[in-house]
């Protein structure tokens, strides 16, 4: 975990979390898991992405390898070592190693994912000493924002399932 004061504050964090669930509220309207992302450099948004897994047939489209792709494309970087990722939820295994690969210092995230959580839940990824680069990470920044989103959106599927 990073000190707060050395990467900003709670209440920019956020600002920007803010941001993220914007997304996770458009992946809603699209029927996706209601998973947000956006990729903050130099105080602005250089990615802005959302699950779109089943509009995309693509089982890698997570919120955060889409912001990941338009962050390097904006950057025309692979290495955003200059960048913060802001993301609603936990990032998985794959995302999370995205992470280390693109190189981004730091990521805040929402709520934690029991089933499948990388940072803190299940795997450490971003604090293991064995892989060449280590990410600082703030964990449950609007959690309560984020957890809620998820639990409606499931709790409609479910709900649409039995009425079927």
């Amino acid at each position: 975990m990073f000190p707060q004061n050395q990467f900003g504050d709670q209440s920019e964090h956020e600002t920007w979390m803010r941001h993220a669930l914007c997304e996770a509220r458009q992946a809603v309207e699209e029927d996706e898991v209601p998973v947000g992302a956006v990729i903050v450099a130099a105080g602005r948004i250089v990615a802005s992405a959302h699950n779109q897994r089943e509009q995309l047939a693509d089982p890698t489209a997570h919120a955060e390898m889409i912001a990941l792709t338009q962050a390097a494309s904006a950057l025309g970087s692979w290495r955003l070592t200059d960048c913060i990722l802001y993301v609603t939820l936990e990032p998985c295994p794959m995302c999370a190693g995205a992470i280390v690969q693109a190189r981004l210092p730091i990521v805040v995230w929402g709520a934690p994912d029991a089933k499948s959580g990388a940072v803190e839940s299940l795997y450490h990824l971003f604090e293991d000493n064995r892989l060449n680069h280590q990410v600082e990470h703030l964990g449950h920044v609007l959690e309560q924002e984020s957890s809620i989103l998820l639990s409606e959106f499931f709790k409609q599927k479910r709900k649409k399932g039995k009425a079927k």
